[in-house]
């Protein structure tokens, strides 16, 4: 929760005779001489208090990111103003975004807070490009917030962040502390989740990741903003802190949420206590100060804590599906794009546009700023998100298709009679795919489809997506090389293909694996023929679209669970769309109230998955669409992927975040069962005993914060109303968990092929060919780039399996090879020389 809701005037003087007028929280002021004295406790004098003064700045929130530059210009004022008049004052701010800003519209005033920092009065904190959501990025997002960060720092103000600082997002995911660490940070600043929200052992404590990094964790106590005398506060943290393992504390002080910063009546009360008799020690400090203080008692004793940082504001994960979809998309075409221009600098001279890049990927950063990703933001926001997340897109596609045009013209293509199509595939594996194109194709024709080799490849057409011209689409099955690309000719002929496997009516499609039922309720079974078995519970009446009874607020405050079910998704209108050799695709479409959902389900021949892609309609108000996947099985046990890692969570029906893959594994008949749903979308899950279920949608109003009720009598501005797209794939498996290589499936699926039409050409390049891989399953080359400060190229290599593990790097392009050992779900960062072909491994700084 915000520490208030009110967007009023309040007057922080900053001299004599002079007024800084801010926006923030309601206060009134009380003369110290009229406020009840407080008697200090008897042991107060052993307590040592580091007073941190901040403002907190939301640069978007119940205001545009427009009004958020102001807010930090004239909070920065402000703060070098109450330097000049107390001299042991000092201040911290996080956020590379603000000091960019600073940078490019007042440059005396940047100046100004170099200084301040070489005293060491001034403390950068967070070392990220914003303080951003933790739960939602993907793990590169997260590497790049400190990439960027670090190196706008260092660049504007010679010297980087030590302390990592995300006081206001919505929890925390148990893999930051390995991605803090390699990004120079030994520390780490939180207060959500509170003590009421999350029990753990002390507020100052080891935080331990899976891999095996540790950083030292402080949680902040009460609150991050206090624009009053800060004497109640201090009573509060040392009544709070009782019996704690500790007696050196910080608390934050000054306006925030709408910046401001430290008051006058903050730092006057802080003077007057630091004299008091009895009173506890005060000092002015920095985050940087007092965990180095922290750190030097050699015989200070506190806990360790291997868990994420979890929940605050529920709701969060699933609020404003357009933002969070956007966010998920532009980061895929990111890191796809990236690695295709990187490749293609080395290997067939193409000009990597890193500046672009840089550009794209900071915009992205800044909209993941937590209330913007959350969900949590005025309607006007999601507009920005809107362009931004288009913006970073457009520039990754152009990069990868100029990328890829080079590429291709260097390929032959000659013979004017058939259609050949390039496609590269972005994985450190060979995959096989099912790859789409529409074509100029003239139906009466027979075609064959065949790799560079001439081997005739399973394909099926179907309706392109215009209806004029003689546009159709070709679904062709391939294998493609690990990081590399491979020629696919289209040509005339006659089709010596298998005979199809698949069958389909209008309520049914089967393969050699699963048999796929829709029920007279609209509802879903699968058979899975090689396990013998029903894939859910109740069979054909399994997965269901639930609609849940959903009366909170934006962030869903104090809710842990959506439980209340009101109605379902039923009465079904189904059709067969299409009917090959290679796919049938089944489309039904179902209703509830004012809303309609339209599912095409897609079963591919030889393949153990079902893929759906969804159209929802939605239009509902203070509800939530859940899809229920009950496992048909015993002792299930819920795993979820978070960022560049996962994590087993209790399946006790919570709210819980996730990236883009769940999976949930019982026992039947002694032996592991279960299945992993993957999504290219979403990120708000829960498990329910046996019952998985997905967050679709809720439909909250704009902002809406507790204790505020909602006139229903009044318009409102409604979340995610109106038709939203999506996809899923649901995997059966007879294996646990790390057998079933579920990491290495999502990322198929998320970073599709990436196709180019071919024209008619000469060309000496081979027609397919591999670049790159990795010789681990459990290995996933997540990112390749060029390096920030030259030309070196940056692969990084994550381990997904949670084990350790030898593997080698095959640089196939420059010949040289890496070897090395993972600790489970360690990241690895390799820097290539390309004069000298030195690989070093590096930080996630590049250094």
């Amino acid at each position: 929760m915000k520490s208030s809701l009110s967007r009023r005037k309040f007057i922080n003087r900053t001299a004599a005779g002079s007024a800084f007028v801010a926006f923030g929280p309601v206060i009134k002021i009380v003369p110290n001489d009229q406020q009840e004295e407080i008697k200090w406790p008897e042991d107060a004098r052993k307590y040592r208090f580091h007073l941190i003064g901040q403002a907190h700045i939301d640069p978007v929130w119940l205001w545009p990111w427009s009004e958020g530059i102001a807010v930090v210009h004239s909070t920065f004022r402000s703060a070098l103003d109450r330097m000049k008049e107390t001299p042991d004052f000092a201040f911290t701010a996080s956020s590379a975004q603000f000091y960019q800003w600073i940078a490019e519209n007042d440059p005396a005033m940047l100046e100004e807070i170099r200084k301040r920092v070489e005293e060491g009065r001034w403390c950068i904190a967070g070392g990220w490009w914003i303080e951003p959501d933790v739960n939602i990025p993907c793990g590169e997002s997260l590497v790049r917030q400190g990439l960027y960060g670090q190196m706008t720092f260092e660049r504007l103000l010679g010297r980087r962040a030590k302390v990592a600082f995300n006081p206001d997002s919505f929890g925390h995911s148990g893999t930051l502390p390995q991605i803090i660490k390699l990004q120079g940070m030994d520390n780490y600043v939180f207060m959500r989740p509170g003590p009421k929200e999350k029990s753990i052992p002390a507020d100052l404590f080891w935080w331990e990741g899976p891999d095996g990094s540790t950083v030292l964790v402080y949680r902040i106590p009460i609150s991050y903003t206090d624009t009053r005398s800060v004497r109640n506060r201090i009573r509060q943290v040392m009544e709070q802190f009782k019996g704690q393992p500790f007696s050196t504390f910080m608390s934050y002080y000054g306006a925030g949420d709408h910046g401001g910063g430290a008051t006058k009546e903050n730092i006057a009360s802080i003077k007057e206590i630091q004299i008091e008799k009895g009173g506890p020690e005060l000092i002015f400090s920095t985050p940087e100060k007092y965990f180095k203080e922290i750190r030097s008692d050699k015989n200070l004793k506190l806990p360790s804590l291997s868990d994420d940082l979890q929940h605050h504001a529920v709701g969060c994960y699933t609020a404003e599906s357009e933002i969070k979809k956007g966010n998920r998309s532009a980061e895929t075409v990111l890191i796809t794009a990236e690695k295709i221009a990187a490749l293609g600098s080395a290997v067939w001279d193409f000009k990597y546009p890193k500046l672009e890049f840089t550009s794209a990927w900071q915009r992205v950063l800044f909209l993941q700023f937590h209330d913007s990703l959350a969900g949590t933001s005025v309607p006007e926001h999601s507009q920005t998100a809107r362009d931004g997340f288009g913006s970073a897109r457009d520039t990754a596609s152009q990069a990868a298709y100029m990328a890829m045009q080079k590429l291709e013209w260097r390929i032959p293509a000659e013979d004017p009679a058939s259609q050949y199509l390039l496609a590269f595939n972005p994985h450190s594996w060979e995959i096989t795919a099912n790859i789409e194109y529409d074509f100029n194709w003239d139906q009466k024709k027979q075609s064959v489809a065949e790799d560079e080799k001439g081997t005739a490849l399973l394909h099926q057409w179907t309706a392109g997506t215009t209806e004029a011209g003689s546009r159709r689409r070709v679904i062709v099955r391939t294998s493609l090389p690990a990081f590399g690309y491979r020629q696919i000719r289209i040509r005339e002929g006659n089709s010596s293909g298998p005979t199809s496997t698949i069958k389909a009516t209008d309520k049914s499609i089967e393969n050699e694996f699963l048999k796929v039922t829709i029920s007279s309720e609209g509802t879903i079974g699968i058979f899975d023929k090689k396990a013998g078995r029903e894939v859910f519970a109740g069979g054909a009446t399994g997965c269901r679209a639930v609609i849940i009874d959903d009366p909170s607020d934006t962030w869903s405050h104090d809710i842990k669970s959506f439980s209340d079910e009101i109605g379902a998704f039923g009465s079904p209108v189904t059709r067969i769309i299409e009917n090959g050799p290679l796919r049938s695709m089944i489309r039904a479409t179902t209703t509830y109230g004012s809303s309609k959902l339209t599912v095409d389900w897609i079963l591919y021949s030889a393949q153990r998955n079902l893929e759906a892609r969804f159209s929802l309609d939605w239009h509902e108000h203070l509800k939530m669409l859940k899809f229920s996947f009950p496992l048909n099985g015993e002792q299930p046990a819920a795993t979820y992927e978070v960022p560049y890692g996962f994590i087993s969570r209790s399946t006790n029906g919570d709210e819980n975040p996730g990236q883009r893959w769940i999976d949930i594994t019982g026992i039947v008949e002694n032996r592991n069962y279960g299945f992993a749903v993957i999504n290219d979308a979403k990120y708000g899950y829960s498990v329910n005993g046996n019952d998985l279920r997905i967050s679709v949608a809720r439909s909250a109003v704009y902002a809406h914060h507790i204790p505020r009720v909602l006139d229903m009598n009044t318009e409102h501005i409604w979340q995610d109303q109106g038709i939203q797209t999506f996809r899923i794939m649901i995997l059966p498996h007879d294996s646990a968990l790390q057998e079933a290589h579920i990491p290495r499936i999502a990322e198929e699926f998320s970073a599709q092929p990436v196709l180019i039409y071919q024209g008619i050409h000469g060309g000496k390049l081979p027609k397919a060919d591999s670049l790159l891989e990795t010789d681990a399953e459990n290995i996933v080359i997540s990112s390749v780039k060029l390096a920030e400060g030259n030309e070196d190229i940056i692969f990084r290599c994550v381990e997904t399996d949670r084990k350790q593990t030898s593997a080698r790097v095959n640089l196939k392009f420059v010949k040289l090879n890496w070897q090395g050992v993972f600790r489970p779900l360690e990241i690895k960062t390799l820097r290539l020389n390309r004069k000298t072909g030195k690989i070093n491994e590096v930080n996630l700084l590049e250094e």
